[in-house]
C-alpha cells in the first residue's frame, strides 16, 4: 500500500517537473523560429535527442537490443513526426500560447482512445476533474470566434490526437514487454521516427539555418531536456498511472507555456483563457489529491462452498 503511494508520488513528482520543461518550451520553440525552418528544428530536436538517449544506453551498459521493430517505428512516427514535427508546423502562423492549449486536448482523446482499447474508465471524483478540464479548455479554445489562424489550430489538434496515439500505444507495449527498460523503450522510437523527420526537413524547402547562439541554446533545451529527459519521465509516469490520469495532469504544461508567452512575447490571455486556466488548474489540483489517496481495499468474494 505504501509503496503504491510512493511510486504515484513520484509519478506526480515527474508530472509536474515534465509540465514546466514542455511549458517553457512553447516560448523556446516558437523563438526558434526566427533563426530555422520548423521541420529543421523538428529533425535535429528528435534525431539528436535520439542520440543522446544511446548514448545514455551505451556508457550505463543497457540493453540496446530493438524488440518489435513495426510497433516501434509506428511508436516512434507518432511521437516526432506526428507530434512533435506537426506542432512545429502549427508554430509557425499559430502564437505559442493557443497551439500550447490546443496540442493539450490530447488528454481528452487519451481519455477517450483508454477506454476501449486499455480498459481503464474514469471513476467518482476523477469526472469532476475531467468535467472541470474540459470546460477550461472550452473558455481557453473560444470556439465562437475563430480567426485566421484556424489552420495552425487544426494542425495543432492533429498534434494532441498523435501523441494521445502514442500514450495508448506506449502502455500496450508495456503490457507487452513488462520487463523492458525504459530508456529502451524511449530511445528506438525517438531514432525511427527521427529519420522521416530529418529526410522531410531536406525536402520541403526552408530559409538557411542561422547558426545565433539562442538557436543553439534552444537546440540544446529541446534535445537534452525537452527531447530526452521529457520522455523519459512521460513514460515513467504512465508506468505508474493510468494513461488518462498522466495525460490529464500533464494539462498544466499548456497553462505555463501561455504565461511564459504573455510575459516574453506578449500575448496577453483574455478573461476567457484566464478562466480556462482557472479551471484547468482546479482540476489538476483534483487529481492530484485523488491519486495521493491509498485505494480502497478490494473485496474478494470466496469460491461457492467455502
Amino acid at each position: 500500500m505504501d509503496q503504491l503511494v510512493k511510486q504515484r508520488s513520484q509519478a506526480l513528482t515527474a508530472l509536474l517537473v515534465l509540465a514546466v520543461i514542455w511549458g517553457y518550451n512553447w516560448v523556446v520553440m516558437k523563438s526558434a523560429l526566427d533563426y530555422v525552418g520548423p521541420f529543421q528544428f523538428a529533425a535535429m530536436r528528435t534525431f539528436f535527442g535520439a542520440l543522446v538517449l544511446f548514448l545514455v544506453l551505451y556508457v550505463t551498459r543497457r540493453s540496446m537490443k530493438l524488440i518489435a521493430f513495426p510497433t516501434m517505428l509506428v511508436l516512434g512516427l507518432l511521437q516526432n513526426v506526428g507530434f512533435t514535427g506537426v506542432l512545429m508546423w502549427a508554430l509557425v502562423e499559430g502564437g505559442a500560447g493557443k497551439t500550447a492549449v490546443l496540442t493539450y486536448t490530447m488528454p481528452f482523446w487519451t481519455l477517450l482512445l483508454a477506454w476501449p482499447l486499455l480498459g481503464e474508465r474514469v471513476h467518482g471524483w476523477q469526472w469532476l476533474a475531467v468535467l472541470s478540464a474540459v470546460l477550461g479548455m472550452v473558455f481557453i479554445f473560444d470556439p465562437l470566434h475563430i480567426r485566421a489562424d484556424a489552420f495552425s489550430m487544426l494542425l495543432a489538434v492533429l498534434s494532441g490526437i498523435s501523441w494521445a496515439l502514442s500514450a495508448i500505444m506506449t502502455k500496450q507495449v508495456q503490457r507487452r514487454y513488462p520487463g523492458l527498460d525504459l530508456m529502451n523503450l524511449t530511445a528506438w522510437p525517438m531514432l525511427l521516427g527521427s529519420l522521416p523527420m530529418v529526410l522531410i526537413a531536406w525536402l520541403v524547402p526552408a530559409p538557411a539555418i542561422q547558426w545565433a547562439p539562442y538557436l543553439i541554446g534552444a537546440v540544446f533545451f529541446n534535445v537534452v531536456l525537452c527531447g530526452a529527459l521529457a520522455w523519459l519521465l512521460w513514460i515513467f509516469a504512465l508506468q505508474r498511472l493510468p494513461a488518462g490520469v498522466a495525460s490529464m495532469g500533464s494539462m498544466l504544461a499548456p497553462v505555463l507555456g501561455v504565461f511564459a508567452a504573455w510575459i516574453q512575447l506578449n500575448e496577453v490571455p483574455d478573461k476567457m483563457e484566464i478562466t480556462g486556466m482557472s479551471l484547468i488548474i482546479f482540476s489538476l489540483a483534483l487529481i492530484s489529491i485523488l491519486m495521493m489517496r491509498p485505494p480502497s481495499k478490494p473485496v474478494t468474494l470466496s469460491p461457492p462452498g467455502k
